[in-house]
């Protein structure tokens, strides 16, 4: 369970009001703003969401897309309440008190040396596994927030080169902390060759992987499901990386400004990444909200 599953009784806008403005998930976030310039603002404030996300400044407009952005999240039919705990599913509780520690001490460079002795880098087996089954938790995502009947791999696959502000920089995240980081430049072809391996049983060791296997569509097999969703995302996962010039010294400097790391402890990145950040539920619920949100302007 994630920080906000603590909070399941209350709605949408309460979720966005406790979104932190600044920690650590948010710092790893903006050092990644050269892929998407000025895409992503860390928005906090559900009232300020429903403004910007609609564009209108009529107080009794913007009231009325609230109150109906609110029921509409409320309705369990949806599908957004789903879609949201696949985001929040996939960062572990373990990590978010890691990065609350730390929460308010961030006026200066944050020291990963004190984790070192919490954490070690995972293998490249396991590092591929949860790179791949982060690409399939968007996916199931992606199918809930869209109602999209099916496995939706084709949709996703379509829509993923599109994705724009909140949702454009967790993809990034995902290939620059998930990929580059821990896998090297050839992360696509690592993480293909290791998951071509796997079978269900294999899978079902993964942790964040048996917290959102309910949602894969039915009649599909784990392995064979995860297998086609990387295989259709890694395309556009690769043309970020190359049309970005993300390559692994260019994000390292750029988490550098913010995280007291040396070179000979690069290995470790990662692991302190997992551990520290929780970006696929930060915007991940900034996404569900902005489609929340644009329903209800539809709607009201």
């Amino acid at each position: 369970m994630g920080f906000f599953g603590l909070f399941e009784e209350q709605g949408i806008d309460h979720f966005v009001d406790r979104l932190p403005e600044k920690n650590i998930t948010v710092r790893a976030l903006k050092a990644l703003d050269f892929v998407a310039p000025g895409e992503w603002t860390n928005i906090t404030d559900f009232d300020e969401m429903v403004r910007v996300v609609t564009g209108d400044t009529d107080a009794a407009f913007l009231a009325d897309v609230r109150k109906k952005a609110v029921e509409i999240y409320d309705d369990k039919d949806r599908g957004f309440q789903k879609a949201f705990k696949i985001y929040e599913r996939v960062d572990s509780s373990d990590k978010l008190f890691g990065t609350a520690a730390l929460a308010d001490k961030l006026a200066g460079k944050v020291s990963m040396l004190k984790f070192l002795e919490k954490i070690t880098p995972n293998a490249d087996t396991t590092q591929s596994i949860d790179l791949a089954v982060k690409v399939v938790s968007e996916l199931l995502a992606f199918i809930k927030l869209n109602g999209i009947p099916g496995d939706g791999i084709g949709d996703f696959a379509a829509a993923l080169g599109q994705y724009d502000h909140e949702a454009k920089i967790r993809i990034a995240a995902l290939v620059a902390f998930d990929g580059i980081v821990p896998l090297g430049p050839d992360f696509i072809d690592k993480c293909a060759d290791q998951i071509g391996k796997l079978d269900d049983d294999g899978l079902e060791s993964n942790k964040t992987f048996r917290r959102i296997k309910k949602f894969i569509p039915g009649g599909v097999g784990s392995s064979e499901f995860v297998k086609k969703a990387f295989g259709a995302a890694s395309g556009k996962l690769a043309e970020m990386a190359s049309g970005s010039g993300m390559s692994r010294e260019v994000v390292v400097g750029k988490l550098q400004q913010f995280i007291e790391v040396s070179d000979d402890k690069l290995d470790y990145l990662g692991a302190f990444l997992d551990m520290t950040t929780n970006y696929f539920e930060h915007t991940g619920l900034q996404t569900v909200a902005t489609k929340v949100i644009e329903r209800a302007a539809n709607e009201a």
